[in-house]
């Protein structure tokens, strides 16, 4: 499925919820919250996003643990903690997180083409997943933004 209908997918689920997304992303530095921004209606949802590519930023604007941030940062925790992060700072009903390593050098002990991507639904328990992806720097990047949509779906298709 293009992106562009899993966006639009996820718009439509979001509009029929009256709820609103907002995306913690590292690796994918925006791109999920552009994809759903291509959407039309998008505005009526989209709440934003933040780019948080250094520990720092994800501390202080998303409030990634340093526990999680110490274990590492392409895991689970950190994904979650994002997208759970990005919910609460933006005052969104779900939250999408991205992290990982885009290549092609391995990042924080994970190799090049890890990433974790979460979706945090209020009220639910997050859903997570581990991806290990091939291709250049932009091809991982371009399929964790796919991957992270699709899970946007499965997580609202559950509520």
């Amino acid at each position: 499925m293009p992106e562009e209908s899993v966006a639009a997918e996820v718009v439509a689920a979001l509009i029929e919820r009256g709820w609103s997304v907002a995306c913690g992303e590292s690796l994918t530095a925006g791109l999920v919250c552009a994809q759903l921004a291509t959407v039309p209606g998008s505005s009526s949802v989209l709440r934003g996003g933040v780019t948080a590519y250094q520990p720092q930023i994800k501390r202080d604007l998303l409030k990634v643990p340093d526990s999680a941030i110490d274990a590492g940062l392409v895991s689970c925790d950190v994904a979650v903690a994002l997208a759970q992060g990005a919910a609460a700072a933006l005052d969104a009903q779900v939250g999408i997180g991205t992290t990982g390593a885009a290549g092609p050098d391995s990042h924080d002990g994970a190799p090049a083409g890890s990433a974790w991507i979460a979706v945090s639904v209020a009220g639910s328990e997050p859903l997570a997943e581990h991806l290990q992806l091939a291709g250049d720097r932009q091809a991982v990047r371009e399929q964790v933004a796919a991957a992270a949509l699709t899970l946007a779906v499965t997580a609202l298709a559950a509520h």
